[in-house]
């Protein structure tokens, strides 16, 4: 059951009040994102559940971004204001002892007091899985797209190269966007990668900021790229010319995972 007080706003900071932040890692696939949603399973929610188990106390977890449901991540980041006086071992094994099996708290430390997950955050990097094989990898079913061509990774990376910098991203994000749609793009890199034996191509993506699905919509961009059904330039005029209809399809959620958070050393996090 969900506490009644997961719909209440964040308690002010006291003067006996810590921040406690922590890295999370969820299997995306079972919940509806990582935000609170009302009667949904929602990363959020499982933490504050986790929290009031063992605290008992009506702590808001503010997290790093937002992912859609079915979205994974290893490196998301999240904070509590509490007035807990528990050691961070013990606040992390019994965390861990109390959240279901999908969720996970690999990392802790006490930042700032007024630190802010989300606000503090300089850069998020997602990774995107393809498995292109001959024949997919059942243990990669949850976590990868398979894909039925053996994609050109090396034009795919090239191709990338051109949403590096600060661009309007218009033509990668769903429905009308709220706000401006220039973001800032740290790196796109399209490559290969081992898991096991087993060969697949992934797309790793840094920024400030993304807009909503751009992820997403970029990788099934690069598909076409890797496919041979449009080049650089053909990425480049998408671009520039901000219309949605001409970019690729939305990749599916499944091969999407959140994998690092970038923050400033101000905020005290240990290394990973």
């Amino acid at each position: 059951m969900v506490p009644k007080w997961q719909s209440s706003n964040c308690c002010k900071l006291g003067e006996q009040d810590r921040c406690i932040a922590f890295q999370i890692a969820y299997d995306g696939t079972d919940f509806a994102g990582s935000q609170l949603q009302p009667s949904m399973r929602t990363v959020q929610g499982e933490l504050e559940l986790a929290w009031w188990r063992l605290h008992a106390e009506h702590a808001r977890v503010t997290l790093a971004g937002r992912t859609d449901a079915g979205v994974h991540a290893s490196g998301q980041v999240g904070n509590v204001t509490t007035t807990s006086t528990r050691s961070l071992d013990t606040v992390q094994r019994a965390m861990n002892a109390l959240l279901p099996p999908d969720v996970s708290i690999p990392q802790i430390w006490e930042p700032p007091r007024d630190f802010h997950a989300r606000f503090w955050a300089e850069h998020r990097t997602y990774e995107y899985v393809l498995d292109d094989a001959p024949v997919a990898s059942p243990f990669l079913r949850r976590t990868a797209l398979a894909v039925s061509r053996t994609l050109d990774v090396d034009a795919m990376h090239e191709a990338s190269q051109v949403l590096v910098g600060t661009h309007d991203f218009a033509a990668f994000t769903l429905g009308v966007p709220v706000g401006p749609t220039v973001r800032s793009c740290v790196s796109v890199a399209c490559q290969r990668r081992m898991y096991g034996s087993h060969a697949v191509a992934v797309v790793r993506i840094s920024a400030s900021g993304f807009l909503r699905n751009m992820v997403r919509i970029v990788v099934g961009t690069l598909l076409l790229v890797g496919v041979g059904s449009l080049t650089t330039a053909g990425l480049q005029a998408i671009l520039v010319g901000k219309n949605r209809q001409k970019a690729g399809n939305l990749a599916p959620a499944h091969g999407l995972t959140l994998v690092t958070v970038t923050y400033p050393r101000s905020a005290l996090r240990p290394l990973e």
